[in-house]
């Protein structure tokens, strides 16, 4: 098998770049996805919310995925659903395996990886206890609830004010269930603010910040939590223990990208993202392999996603059509006080476009701030925002024009106004 493009991933990221190429004049492009069916983690997103960048109308998540689900149809892109890819090799060669075709060796000229990311367990939080039913990834009892018609229990707490989680709260009290606390260990919620408002707010859910569960009690199924406040160090603090009866726990502690097969085939990996080190074309640090969305760095809105992988899907096609095979110097950028992460991180001037998207996290929370950005020590342009927080993504629109040639670096800094 033989293809211009091989997308590994048919959720939002893996569909929009599938079509970006095509458009841009691929001819034979095969998207990979391991489920039973494209769309990625949008089908169990029943909520609303989405499309409100891209299509300027709120969405909810199956009605935003089967838009670019009848996209791929209608330009007659082929996809392979329910099949797994084991291996990325040399000179572009991806070994996958379904119950049809059985193992396949797929030769491509360019990959586009567009995994996803899951959710983090009980086991890497490590909270003391036997592992009695009950106890489920916030994403996990959302896929039961919405997919699979199953009720995962009726007295709910729930450990991580991510998004999922605090989605979840207002699920499971929607299905009846009585959510009697969102425990949070930062001194702020790592979710959007229309999500605290709209689903812990609006139904009286109490959000205890600086708060962790420090032992999950019961044996065969879950009978109840002890929650404790943390200090500053994030450690509990003695005596300040509170139990909560209940029968369910949702752990919504964090998502990791998928990047298994990323690391396997030799891709340079960002220690602070856990995705792979792009350019602003979306290129990997291996020539001919592109990487967006969830898999590259986490997201908070779907949207962002595709804009992102259309990039991806660009940029591969006029790899593909080489018309974009120059190697140049690139301009490294690096995060400074206050910001977690940038992505890209690298850009090469003389391919980009005239703006260059610059997206990234904070730290901590900021009210009235700028975000300052400076090349080689020079600033060259500061952006205020009146507020700032981790769980909600920064984006900064760079002119080409700021940047000369023999610059080196990029870097991007917090600067609070006094």
């Amino acid at each position: 098998m033989n293809y211009d493009i091989v997308i590994v991933g048919g959720g939002p990221a893996g569909l929009a770049a599938a079509i970006e190429a095509k458009k841009e004049g691929a001819q034979s492009i095969l998207v990979i996805e391991r489920d039973r069916e494209l769309g990625g983690i949008l089908q169990q997103c029943i909520h609303n919310g989405f499309g409100l960048v891209v299509f300027n109308e709120e969405l909810t998540g199956p009605e935003y995925a089967q838009r670019f689900i009848n996209e791929l149809k209608k330009y007659e892109i082929e996809y392979k659903t329910d099949t797994m890819v084991i291996e990325i090799t040399e000179g572009k060669i991806i070994k996958a395996i379904n119950s049809v075709d059985g193992l396949m060796n797929i030769q491509a000229k360019a990959i586009i990886l567009a995994m996803g990311c899951r959710e983090r367990t009980r086991g890497a939080i490590a909270i003391p206890g036997f592992r009695p039913a009950g106890v489920f990834n916030a994403g996990t009892a959302q896929r039961y609830i919405n997919m699979e018609g199953f009720m995962v229990g009726k007295k709910v707490v729930i450990l991580g004010s991510g998004d999922i989680g605090l989605i979840m709260a207002r699920r499971m009290t929607l299905e009846g269930a009585q959510v009697l606390a969102v425990a949070e260990m930062m001194p702020f919620s790592g979710g959007l603010t229309r999500n605290i408002v709209q689903c812990l707010d609006d139904f009286d859910i109490p959000l205890k910040l600086s708060h962790t569960i420090t032992r999950i009690k019961g044996k065969d199924r879950v009978e109840g939590i002890t929650l404790q406040k943390v200090d500053d160090n994030l450690k509990p603090i003695p005596n300040t223990e509170e139990e909560i009866e209940c029968d369910t726990l949702l752990l919504s502690v964090g998502l990791i990208p998928e990047n298994e097969l990323s690391r396997e085939a030799g891709i340079e990996i960002d220690l602070l993202t856990n995705g792979p080190s792009v350019s602003e074309s979306m290129e990997t640090s291996i020539d001919g392999i592109f990487a967006c969305g969830n898999v590259v760095h986490v997201h908070d809105l779907v949207d962002f996603v595709t804009e992102e992988s259309r990039r991806a899907g660009k940029s591969a096609a006029k790899k593909v059509l080489s018309q974009n095979n120059d190697k140049n110097r690139m301009i490294e950028t690096k995060a400074l006080s206050g910001i977690s992460y940038i992505v890209p991180q690298r850009i090469d001037l003389k391919n980009c476009n005239e703006t260059i998207p610059l997206l990234m996290r904070v730290k901590n929370v900021y009210h009235n701030a700028y975000l300052v950005v400076k090349a080689d020590g020079n600033e060259i342009m500061k952006v205020k925002r009146k507020h700032l927080a981790p769980g909600e993504m920064e984006r900064i629109d760079l002119k080409k024009e700021s940047l000369l040639d023999d610059y080196s670096n990029l870097t991007i800094e917090v600067r609070e106004i006094s």
